[in-house]
């Protein structure tokens, strides 16, 4: 197969493997990619699994021709992609090995050598030319093995992924790739997900045309599809909107409650509700939805003091993958001494930003008057924000709403006639409230100031906790005049036609302005309030917690240079340009420091 006029597909298909890495169920097979460079110099990048060593072997020697290789670049040490180094250099012995430092350390452990008189280390920015093919070296450490690099070939821009944008599945079966990549992903790369947040940073700086991944097809179309939902998972922020309740049952009646609210759950409006049985279904698949949608019910019996094993597992599958920024209820069943909720609430102490719901419900054998009343309360409490979301169901004079304003990082949404718009302000206040006034203060130079002082009108939306940086990203580092800034994200509208956020947000407000204060800079707009609903009991994002817990940290040690202050970008240089903006958030160089 080609990929580019000059790099070749040599990889091979399993369909011999049940089990890939000893757990996860296969029924498609595997895909153990290897790709060769033809240049000037030409290039290997990494082998296959050891079953299939001739097969590859052979694909090589096709691919080059009566050419011999120069180098074996080599990403990543699993044995399902290093097995062959040592039989490919016996059949190529003038070849080079390219790889890190900790790569070859881990070849001595496999091989009982590390080719010391063939090896070339590399390391990040590092570069090798093979003609007009000019590869850049980007460490890429537990993603998902710590010796891990991609490489980055400028000419054909391509990115030679290493296991990044795998899935399962071998390449001559047609199969969705979300689902398997997703599965993959939370499986295998899921608890490093702060590191594949510093690769797509990196990645962000590049022209990339195609990924060439270690598992799985070659991606050349709608690549924002695919790093969107890098960037999604990875950030563990939910994928798809709904509810997913996984339970045990020993004699049904734990069962019974689960089908009772997940009848509740979609006539409430959920639109998705997902039920899985640990004891019956696969393991891997359970943990993929856990990730995949934003809220999580667990429901198991008491057991030996504790809970069902097959829910003991499920949980420590989530804590040990990290899980996090989820809202989870909570049923337990007992006879005579309930301990479910206690032991599950426990295990999940580790977990980063999960919101418990108030409502337990506790069954004690089987459903009565009193665990019906409790499955209701938690439906109501799960299903808050589709209700509000709905106008047939939605409370549109909740001025509780108004208790949801701190010094808070808001999204204010307003429309120019063509296409919806927001951004990001950090400038609300409740000035009055006989009547009920707000005031929102915007930066002149914003695109939305123009749009609200010629409607007078806009949406107040009141940022969760839950709200991943891509919101900020989104809302706040780009013009609404250029960019569509809901290209990605469905929008509800309020009353007064505009739009508002469908998630990470817990009330909005639809304001109307009566008052325009002008402040040099900034435009003050005194509102009254036309709509108000809570969508949700999520704290309100503050100022404070999103520099804390949301914005990225910039992985400034041993680096020279500047860092930008509003989203973390690294200039590396002894001077920043005086009229250096930046790729990222689009701020000028007055919002740098120079790194410590």
């Amino acid at each position: 197969m080609d990929i580019t006029n000059d790099i070749r597909y040599v990889g091979v298909n399993d369909h011999e493997v049940d089990l890939f890495e000893g757990q996860y169920v296969v029924k498609n097979g595997m895909a153990y990619n290897s790709y060769v460079i033809l240049d000037e110099k030409t290039a290997v990048m990494d082998t296959v699994d050891a079953r299939f060593t001739h097969e590859w072997l052979d694909n090589v020697g096709a691919a080059l021709g009566s050419r011999k290789p120069d180098y074996l670049i080599i990403q990543h040490m699993e044995p399902d992609h290093s097995a062959n180094i040592a039989n490919f250099m016996q059949v190529y012995k003038d070849t080079k090995i390219v790889s890190s430092a900790k790569a070859f350390v881990m070849m001595k452990q496999f091989f009982g050598t590390d080719f010391e008189d063939r090896q070339i280390v590399v390391k990040e920015g590092d570069t090798l030319s093979l003609g007009k093919h000019e590869l850049s070296f980007v460490a890429a450490p537990m993603v998902h093995w710590p010796e891990v690099i991609v490489t980055y070939d400028s000419y054909d821009k391509v990115l030679f992924s290493a296991d990044g944008f795998g899935k399962f599945g071998a390449l001559d079966v047609e199969e969705d790739w979300a689902c398997e990549a997703r599965r993959y992903y939370i499986g295998i790369v899921g608890k490093y997900g702060a590191q594949v947040q510093n690769l797509l940073k990196k990645a962000s700086g590049l022209d990339i045309q195609t990924i060439c991944p270690l598992h799985g097809p070659v991606l050349k179309e709608n690549l924002g599809y695919y790093l969107g939902l890098y960037q999604t998972w990875s950030s563990y922020s939910a994928e798809t909107e709904g509810i997913m309740i996984a339970y045990t049952s020993i004699y049904g009646n734990t069962k019974k409650a689960v089908e009772a609210l997940a009848a509740k759950l979609t006539a409430k409006g959920c639109p998705k509700v997902v039920v899985t049985d640990l004891a019956r279904e696969d393991m891997a698949e359970a943990v993929e939805d856990a990730f995949r949608y934003g809220k999580l019910v667990l429901a198991t019996t008491t057991y030996n003091a504790g809970i069902f094993p097959f829910m003991r597992e499920f949980i420590n599958h989530l804590t040990e993958r990290n899980f996090q920024n989820r809202i989870v209820g909570l049923i337990e069943n007992g006879s005579w001494a309930p301990l479910a909720a206690k032991t599950m609430k426990s295990m999940l102490e580790g977990c980063k930003k999960l919101t418990f719901t108030k409502t337990t419900v506790q069954i004690k054998s089987a459903l009565n008057d009193d665990s019906n009343a409790q499955l209701e309360a938690l439906a109501e409490e799960l299903c808050q924000d589709y209700l509000a979301q709905q106008d047939e169901t939605a409370d549109k004079n909740d001025l509780t709403a108004l208790f949801k304003i701190g010094y808070g990082l808001y999204v204010v949404t307003s429309n120019d006639g063509k296409k919806d718009n927001g951004l990001i302000v950090n400038t609300v206040s409740q000035v009055t409230n006989t009547p009920n006034r707000v005031a929102v203060t915007i930066n002149k130079d914003n695109y939305s100031h123009h749009v609200i002082k010629q409607t007078g009108i806009m949406n107040l939306n009141c940022l969760s906790t839950d709200a991943p940086f891509k919101v900020f990203e989104t809302f706040g580092f780009q013009s609404g005049r250029t960019a569509d800034k809901f290209a990605d994200l469905k929008p509800l509208h309020s009353d007064n036609g505009l739009a508002f956020l469908p998630r990470y947000i817990n009330s909005f407000m639809s304001l109307k302005v009566e008052q325009y204060v002008d402040l040099d800079t900034h435009g003050m707009f005194i509102c009254t309030i036309t709509e108000a609903r809570v969508i949700s009991n999520v704290d309100t994002m503050t100022y404070t917690y999103y520099q804390n817990n949301v914005k990225p940290k910039p992985q400034t040690e041993g680096k020279k240079g500047f860092v930008c202050v509003v989203c973390g970008y690294i200039y590396e240089g002894d001077e920043l340009p005086e009229d250096f903006v930046c790729p990222l958030c689009k701020h000028g160089a007055a919002d740098f420091e120079p790194i410590e």
